[in-house]
């Protein structure tokens, strides 16, 4: 998880700085797109050819939820799965989308 982070930071400051590669940028099988730092709560993203899903990551807004049977607000992030059904089905997206989930509630599991 330290070197995809490390190698994640050093290619987004890069695309900051209009440094990237076009080899860089080409040939993926998957992206993922955020615009939370715009303050885009919710938004699809269109996948890239010749890849095969793209996920779409929203800002964390407050929302009121139930918790525990009381009213509380809670930090809510949206993320939104494209998949190209020709390369995988949704019932995989949905999985995926389920992990996700499961390690931003719990990100401890990541050091299992």
């Amino acid at each position: 998880m330290r070197q995809i982070s490390a190698e994640a930071r050093d290619l987004a400051d890069r695309a900051r700085e209009g440094r990237l590669r076009q080899r860089e940028i080409e040939g993926g099988t998957f992206t993922v797109s955020n615009l939370g730092m715009f303050d885009v709560a919710n938004f699809q993203a269109i996948i890239n050819p010749p890849e095969s899903a793209i996920l779409a990551v929203g800002a964390t807004v407050g929302r009121p939820v139930v918790a525990g049977g009381e009213m509380a607000v809670r930090q809510i992030m949206r993320a939104t799965l494209s998949c190209d059904h020709r390369a995988c089905s949704g019932a995989d997206g949905a999985r995926l989308l389920r992990t996700i989930k499961g390690y931003l509630q719990a990100p401890s599991l990541l050091l299992a």
